[in-house]
């Protein structure tokens, strides 16, 4: 059986987009699978007293934050636009990912709405934003919709930012090992990877 490693996401977060954009690929090269998991990082942040992004407490790291995101996303061949509201309200998505992946597209969803977000600079709140990405996943935007209101989808999504928390998860993106590793932020993909297929189960 192939190592499994958690990629732990919020649509808010710019170094988010940037795993999800390669993670699919990079875990490939490194035969590990990977369990995508969208939470919400306002309760964790609200749990240390923050009521916003601490890119957005912080300027001075939220103008690095930009830079750094532009340089990266640059030498990786990928756009980038930071949208005008900053942090984005993920709820939505996040629930519609977790109804995509009844269908085996919530990664296909999830690299669509980051695409749109922080490729184009667009509000994923918005309805119409979302049902492109949802038909860009291949997916029937009024089924997944629906599927997304029901309350076992709602409850998943608050389960998976309870689950993330407890594990000590504290920003996105996080990965998490099967023998309880964490590793945070997009320049610790590779570790995790390699650190999975190290300490996997024979």
């Amino acid at each position: 059986m192939k190592p499994t490693v958690v990629f732990w996401y919020e649509f808010a977060s710019t170094y988010s987009y940037l795993s999800a954009m390669r993670i699919e690929a990079t875990a490939a090269e490194a035969d590990v699978v990977i369990d995508w998991k969208p939470f919400l990082l306002g309760p964790i942040f609200k749990s240390q007293g923050w009521d916003t992004s601490p890119f957005n407490i912080y300027p001075a790291k939220g103008r690095y934050m930009v830079r750094d995101i532009e340089r990266t996303a640059s030498a990786r061949g990928l756009p980038f636009r930071m949208p005008s509201s900053f942090p984005a309200n993920g709820l939505r998505a996040a629930r519609l990912a977790i109804a995509a992946r009844s269908q085996g597209a919530d990664a296909a969803f999830s690299r669509a709405v980051f695409a749109a977000e922080f490729g184009k600079g667009l509000d994923i709140s918005d309805d119409d934003v979302l049902t492109d990405c949802l038909t860009t996943a291949g997916l029937d935007a009024d089924d997944v919709r629906r599927l997304s209101t029901d309350v076992a989808v709602k409850s998943e999504l608050r389960a998976n930012t309870e689950e993330a928390q407890a594990f000590g998860v504290f920003g996105a993106p996080s990965f998490s090992t099967q023998d309880g590793e964490l590793f945070w932020g997009d320049d610790r993909l590779e570790q995790a990877l390699a650190w999975a297929r190290k300490r996997a189960p024979r």
